[in-house]
């Protein structure tokens, strides 16, 4: 780009679906599905990111012992009953982690590293990126700290909240990410401009299909998970007959782990795993079969 952007818009060229080249997965597949799996550090001596319980009488207290508690519980007990599910189905998920969990969750990450799960930066410590001081050290220490643990740097991205300045992809790009999960505008992976003179890659991922939109944001009843993916799914699929798709499901450890929900998000990947031309990938899959067909 010969000047800096100003807006996401000049970032991505527009592109109609049905004027593209058309893109063909392997084996025959007419699409495929990635599963993004949020593990997140919250501060419990601070204002918690999230909450379910309001605060008695509109006044915000600190410790906010119920509302950290709610989101611990995800890494205490979410996570393992997900990763048994997604054992089950044979589904390796792309885990999306704050650079800190090495730290204070290193179980989890033993565990995904263990079953070969990719490893996705999703910043240092949980917050918005338009309020850090330095994006390119927390991004640098994210990538820093997942190549120590797995002994490769991760290739992915997605900002906590998805939140970007104009700045964030070109910092991203010189720290050696090659796509970012912020950009829910698509059905296929498409290619976004960068100042470095390095391509970096939007991969379709949720803001629907996502348990943060549904459960906490809408707070639908549990069973809507499972109803709403599968609308979504079948959709597609149909929709792949003529133009390959890719889809993301999107879920955090303590919305989607916890009991009264854990059924119907093994419903979703029971249904999905049923149909033999269905990929189930990681982000990283996606997007070096994106890079190859391109």
């Amino acid at each position: 780009m010969s000047t800096p952007p100003t807006s996401p818009r000049q970032r991505i060229p527009y592109s109609a679906i049905v004027d593209r080249p058309p893109l063909k997965l392997p084996d025959g597949a007419r699409m495929a599905v990635w599963t993004i799996v949020n593990v997140e550090h919250w501060d419990s001596t601070k204002a918690q990111p999230r909450t379910i319980l309001p605060p008695p009488m509109g006044q915000p207290l600190l410790p906010d012992v119920p509302n950290w508690s709610w989101h611990e519980y995800g890494n205490r007990v979410g996570f393992w009953r997900l990763r048994d599910m997604f054992a089950d189905y044979g589904v390796k998920p792309t885990l999306a982690m704050n650079g800190i969990i090495l730290e204070s969750y290193p179980r989890i990450a033993e565990e995904a590293l263990k079953g070969n799960w990719e490893f996705m930066g999703h910043g240092y410590r949980q917050g918005p990126m338009h309020k850090l001081e330095d994006q390119a050290d927390h991004i640098q220490a994210t990538v820093d700290a997942i190549k120590d643990f797995t002994g490769k740097k991760p290739v992915g991205w997605e900002s906590p909240g998805l939140t970007e300045t104009m700045e964030t992809l070109d910092l991203l790009s010189d720290a050696g990410i090659e796509y970012v999960a912020d950009w829910p505008l698509d059905d296929q992976p498409v290619e976004l401009m960068t100042n470095t003179g390095r391509t970096i890659y939007s991969v379709p991922y949720p803001v629907e299909t996502n348990d943060i939109t549904m459960m906490a944001l809408q707070q639908h009843s549990s069973e809507e998970f499972a109803k709403r993916c599968i609308d979504h799914f079948d959709r597609l699929y149909e929709d792949s007959a003529d133009i390959t798709r890719i889809m993301g499901i999107s879920m955090h450890t303590y919305i989607s782990g916890v009991p009264h929900r854990s059924k119907y998000v093994e419903e979703v990947y029971k249904y999905i795993t049923s149909k033999p031309d269905i990929l189930i990938w990681t982000g990283q899959q996606v997007m070096e079969w994106f890079k190859e067909q391109t």
